[in-house]
């Protein structure tokens, strides 16, 4: 521990004894590093907010791409050459007459000291930054905030010229295109015409392809061979039913009591039938016309029946009447599925026979079918592409289609936002301190010099006797005094100097303010 101290007190010594050569080089550093400093133009920021809206009176698929594209083609508009061009010139930055060079250069620096960052999904934040040399503080200070002014009066005035523009442009187009995909439509209609005159009776009759209309036979065909097999089953079950139902069953004679049996069911089932009406359905509603038929059996029962109250006697049975009813319909059903079925089979062996013995007749026909359909797909979805490029421009005739809100105008700057030069001054001033010290401190490593007995002792590897301190006379005292004041004032002048530029700075921030 003794042994480090005595190094520190030894290097502290030999720094001490080139204490002008500390001053000296601090002063350098200091001046040369303030000068630099000083030659660094004043940064100025200013930041605006800006709420970007799309106008949702259209459904997604009637905005071309919905809103988020639109809002990052905004994004990229926003800093477009075309628009910084429009700053410069509007700011002052690019003189009238200005050559393309010049013109690249300021939109360079505008781009580059621009930025756009998103906040929100439509809310957006701009900053420009300003430090142009040749300017004062007070008018970098003030065009910081006219850029933002500039940019946001060119952007608002281009996005409502240019969505305008761009539907009537957009009709233009489409229009053309609309007319070409008819003419070619047409062409192909009058092929189909002409091909289906010359090849009369070798193609079957029907909207569609011969292959289309096979494909389309054998799906029906397969629906009606499942109702078949539901329908034969019911029928099935409607003859078990009735082989099991007597015709005819005795009843006792009622006539005193009100009727026969025929009639009193005759009563009550013309009561539903009136029920049924009366709940809307038509003579055409399947119930409604089995009740009908109902109604007509127990009719002529009703007339048979005996008019006498007693004997009784075998009266037809209503239950083999109704099954009777049934089943009729379920045979019609399965005749009118089983017709169906046959004129769909013998349609897919016409129309196979007729593949076969004319197989390019068929192919040719499929080919301008093909062609027809897709120019059709074509021609169709320009017309909905038209209807809605025509309704977007009439809402951005009559609203705006894209919303333009200020929420934070372009921010006045009183202060520099960069360098930040009380910081920059400080690491300077202690820059030159530090540097003085080293040069005192390397150059005295580098003279071969002892500054201890015990250095020179283990330098040597000989025993040294004694040292001769330092006889300091009165005069010498004295010079001494004068130079440690000399010493004082330099490095408080230094520090004067340093205290000079940091008033002079925030004096000059105050000015801008």
């Amino acid at each position: 521990m003794t042994s480090l101290y005595d190094e520190f007190r030894v290097a502290l010594h030999s720094v001490w004894t080139r204490r002008w050569l500390v001053l000296a080089v601090a002063w350098g550093i200091c001046i040369l590093g303030w000068l630099a400093i000083a030659s660094i133009p004043n940064r100025y920021d200013s930041r605006a907010r800006l709420l970007v809206d799309v106008n949702e009176i259209l459904p997604d698929d009637a905005q071309g791409g919905g809103g988020r594209p639109q809002l990052d083609q905004i994004r990229e508009t926003l800093t477009s050459a075309r628009n910084m061009e429009k700053v410069a010139a509007t700011t002052g930055l690019l003189p009238a007459g200005a050559n393309e060079r010049e013109k690249a250069g300021a939109v360079g620096m505008l781009q580059k000291n621009i930025k756009v960052i998103p906040q929100q999904d439509n809310i957006f934040e701009i900053t420009s930054s300003v430090a142009v040399g040749s300017l004062s503080d007070a008018d970098n200070a003030k065009l910081a905030s006219g850029v933002l002014d500039s940019l946001i009066t060119v952007f608002r005035d281009d996005q409502l010229r240019g969505g305008r523009m761009n539907a009537r442009e957009g009709l233009k187009f489409l229009d053309a295109q609309i007319a070409d995909r008819e003419k070619a439509l047409r062409e192909v209609e009058a092929r189909r015409g002409a091909f289906e005159a010359q090849n009369i009776g070798l193609i079957p009759g029907g909207s569609g392809s011969p292959a289309q209309r096979v494909e389309a036979a054998r799906a029906e065909l397969g629906q009606i061979d499942s109702q078949l097999v539901s329908a034969q089953a019911q029928l099935a079950a409607a003859n078990g039913q009735l082989s099991s139902t007597p015709a005819t069953i005795n009843i006792p004679g009622m006539g005193s009591v009100g009727g026969g049996v025929a009639r009193q069911q005759l009563a009550g089932a013309q009561n539903e039938l009136s029920s049924m009406r009366a709940r809307g359905l038509t003579d055409a509603h399947p119930d409604v016309i089995a009740l009908k038929s109902q109604i007509a059996s127990l009719k002529a029962m009703a007339d048979r029946e005996g008019a006498g109250a007693g004997g009784g006697g075998n009266s037809q049975n209503p239950a083999y009447a109704s099954l009777s009813a049934m089943r009729a319909e379920r045979q019609a059903t399965v005749s009118a599925l089983s017709s169906r079925k046959a004129q769909l089979t013998g349609d897919i062996a016409k129309i196979t026979s007729q593949q076969i013995q004319n197989p390019g007749i068929a192919a040719e026909y499929d080919r301008i079918n093909g062609e027809y359909t897709a120019f059709k797909a074509q021609y169709d979805k320009l017309l909905a592409q038209r209807e809605q490029v025509r309704m977007r421009g009439e809402v951005q005739t009559e609203t705006d289609a894209i919303k333009i809100e200020l929420l934070d105008p372009p921010s006045k700057p009183t202060s520099p936002a960069a360098p930040n030069r009380p910081l920059f001054l400080t690491l300077v001033l202690l820059a030159g301190i530090g540097g003085g010290i080293g040069a005192a401190f390397g150059l005295a490593q580098v003279r071969t010099s002892y500054a201890t007995a015990a250095k020179l002792e283990r330098a040597s590897g000989l025993p040294v006797i004694g040292s001769i301190t330092e006889v300091v006379t009165a005069e010498r005292h004295l010079d001494r005094r004068k130079k440690l004041v000399w010493l004082a004032s330099g490095g408080g002048a230094l520090v004067g100097l340093y205290a000079l530029l940091l008033v002079v700075e925030f004096i000059q921030r105050g000015m801008v303010a």
